[in-house]
């Protein structure tokens, strides 16, 4: 998922020590391993990656990483090409939802024995889920990024809400419609969002597709979906978003920042889009999680982020492993959300973002995010996106139970078709 804020590519130089996971060392004459590790653009700043680097070799003498960045547009293909060849690199950041695909073509280590050292039992779900493939972990939960509400506490005050007492999905609509007057929108929320749609989706337990008898179904046409859908129309409706396009065309936050919209749905970096569009509304922001069925627990979102993988080719998976275990153990996920104000790897250090707002809504929602079906036919899924066409559909009047069977059987011949 790209929610990161690094520039230009740079290559260090990391020392570390070995640690046993099996496989080679890798040694050179003087008893230094040198692995190779891909981490993807502006996934952190240069400033952490400065201060693992000095934390690391302090640590671990006697093995050195060479870092190198990549490109997220086309890099499926790139790690697809590298896992298949005898030159991989030891170590890979890939988006959470990438690893099913990686691991179906057997070229990814299988760390399964490794998930209790690691801490496994508290990962975020959204990240360590579709980490696994057929029962065994490959991808490592790295962070984790997600959806909240950015709303106008100007706005809010004028109406009399108490941001903190919309818990539910109940309260939102009512807090929405008293914001839904004059020239304001009490949200702006385009017809696309899918994402947003998912997780309301998720929360009437319901799901974009499932697996049942071996093969993968689009189950859009389920009644839980279904009411999914249907509470995305009512929120949808409380505003003047297009019902065609998503949030992108055109980008909600420069449209949150002409000053008349109250809430939009976004990662909380789309606050800083806004008030550099509008410095007027500095100060004026606010963040909440996505509201849930009930008040027990928020709404269910899609979780963005990275995992990590070792490529079974690698020739140093012992030096590739120490790497992995140190960055993603709680000393470097603390610092890692403090720096970047991303969502920890573990829901037991959700704290490490309390005194940020907008991480701390996002790590609310993140400990019961959830990610897109765990196969690796759903990238042709999102390629062609049916489920776009559907919401457009069913929000401009068209039969929302036809549209949804058709959407569903569009789902699963793309999934099909992938296998």
């Amino acid at each position: 998922m790209k929610l990161r804020m690094l520039a230009g590519v740079t290559a260090l130089v990391i020392a570390a020590g070995l640690s046993a996971c099996g496989g080679n060392s890798g040694s050179s004459g003087d008893g230094t391993t040198t692995i190779d590790v891909w981490l993807m653009r502006d996934s952190v700043s240069a400033r952490f990656q400065k201060e693992f680097v000095a934390g690391f070799e302090a640590a671990h003498p006697r093995i050195k990483a060479k870092v190198q960045i990549q490109e997220w547009d086309g890099i499926g293909e790139k790690v697809t090409a590298a896992l298949a060849s005898n030159d991989a690199p030891d170590v890979i950041e890939t988006g959470n939802t990438q690893v099913a695909q990686f691991a179906q073509s057997g070229g990814l280590l299988d760390l399964s024995d490794k998930v209790g050292e690691l801490g496994g039992g508290t990962w975020l779900k959204g990240l360590a889920e579709p980490g696994a493939y057929e029962g065994k972990q490959y991808g490592i939960p790295y962070y984790a990024a997600n959806r909240v509400v950015i709303y106008r506490t100007d706005l809010f005050k004028k109406a009399g809400i108490d941001p903190a007492a919309v818990k539910t999905r109940d309260q939102w609509i009512a807090a929405t419609k008293k914001l839904n007057t004059g020239h304001n929108q009490g949200i702006y929320l385009p017809g696309q969002m899918w994402y947003a749609l998912a997780g309301f989706i998720w929360d009437e337990g319901g799901d974009l597709a499932a697996q049942t008898g071996g093969s993968w179904k689009g189950t859009l046409d389920t009644p839980q979906a279904l009411s999914g859908m249907d509470f995305y129309k009512r929120l949808q409706a409380l505003g003047k978003g297009p019902k065609d396009s998503d949030e992108a065309q055109p980008p909600q936050a420069e449209v949150m920042a002409k000053g008349q919209v109250a809430q939009i749905i976004s990662t909380p970096g789309g606050a800083n889009v806004i008030t550099e569009n509008n410095p007027e509304l500095k100060g004026k922001l606010g963040f909440f999680p996505i509201p849930g069925k009930t008040a027990d627990h928020p709404g269910s979102v899609f979780i963005g982020g990275s995992d990590l993988v070792i490529p079974a080719a690698s020739g140093k998976q012992d030096a590739a492993f120490t790497f992995v275990r140190d960055l993603t153990g709680d000393t470097w996920q603390r610092k890692l959300a403090a720096a970047m104000s991303y969502v920890p790897n573990k829901t037991n250090l959700a704290d490490a973002v309390a005194a940020d707002p907008g991480a701390s809504a996002m790590a609310a929602g993140a400990a019961v995010g959830r990610a897109t079906p765990n196969t690796p036919g759903w990238a042709a899924v999102e390629a062609k996106n049916p489920i776009k066409d559907y919401m457009t559909a069913v929000l401009t009047g068209a039969d929302e139970r036809g549209e949804a069977a058709k959407a569903s059987a569009a789902i699963t011949d793309a999934m099909k078709g992938s296998s």
